[in-house]
């Protein structure tokens, strides 16, 4: 069997680079999708000189739904020339504002929650046939520990992710009687630009180290899981404070 083809949706971000980077190791294929095609080409690049796999570039936004349908026809048809390999997705997009400049601008509220959820549900509802057509394959997304509970500081952001968790649930649900995992991954902080001097960070990861779980998880059919795995205690914890005392807490 040809090797398989990942499929990495927001391949401009931290996370992303290192996952194509480490997929490409393991000797699958890649295909970059996202908005900034001068750094999605560099990236090929990278990743082509280093492991001499094939990889493509599409370009691919969000936030454009009425695009959606060609990019999934335009992926399918490069993953098709790869051979006969399945297609895997990862799903690293999103956008996360400053909680306080959504409150001055609510369209930005908006823009996160179309980039953040609507975007990824319309462009995996797209790709869920093709999926359950070739009967194998993994789903790998990114979520957010922000999307276990409603916090003062970035619960635009939060909710956005909690819609995208409850989706990935169900769509986990659909594609098991395919054959094909879905995998939501929950991380805490990371060091990347959507982090970059934010207040109040502990115990930061690195892209890589998390790029190189989300390829675990996705060989081991995994569900849920949180990175670094110390923080699902700390949202179990958070989960558990009683709403009344949750509400006067600044976190």
């Amino acid at each position: 069997m040809s090797a398989p083809t990942w499929l990495v949706l927001g391949a401009s971000s931290s996370i992303a680079r290192a996952f194509a980077l480490e997929a490409a190791a393991q000797g699958c294929n890649v295909i970059l999708a996202g908005r900034d095609r001068d750094d999605l080409d560099r990236g090929a690049s990278d990743v082509r000189i280093r492991h001499n796999v094939a990889v493509a570039v599409v370009d691919f936004d969000a936030e454009v739904v009425d695009t959606h349908d060609a990019f999934v026809g335009e992926v399918t048809g490069l993953s098709t020339g790869f051979g006969t390999g399945p297609l895997n997705v990862f799903l690293a997009f999103g956008l996360m504002p400053d909680q306080s400049a959504i409150d001055a601008d609510p369209d930005q509220a908006q823009r996160t929650i179309m980039a953040t959820y609507a975007g990824a549900v319309s462009v995996l509802h797209r790709l869920t046939p093709i999926l359950e057509k070739q009967g194998t394959g993994h789903v790998v997304a990114l979520g957010s520990v922000a999307g276990d509970r409603g916090r003062i500081k970035n619960y635009v952001y939060g909710s956005a992710k909690a819609g995208l968790h409850a989706y990935l649930q169900g769509l986990r649900n659909r594609l098991f009687r395919s054959g094909v995992t879905v995998t939501t991954v929950k991380p805490g902080f990371i060091d990347t630009t959507m982090t970059w001097g934010m207040p109040g960070l502990f115990l930061v990861a690195s892209p890589q180290a998390c790029a190189r779980a989300c390829l675990r998880y996705a060989a081991k059919g995994a569900e849920v899981r949180y990175f670094p795995a110390f923080w699902w205690i700390i949202m179990t914890i958070i989960r558990s404070i009683p709403e009344p005392i949750f509400k006067r807490l600044s976190i």
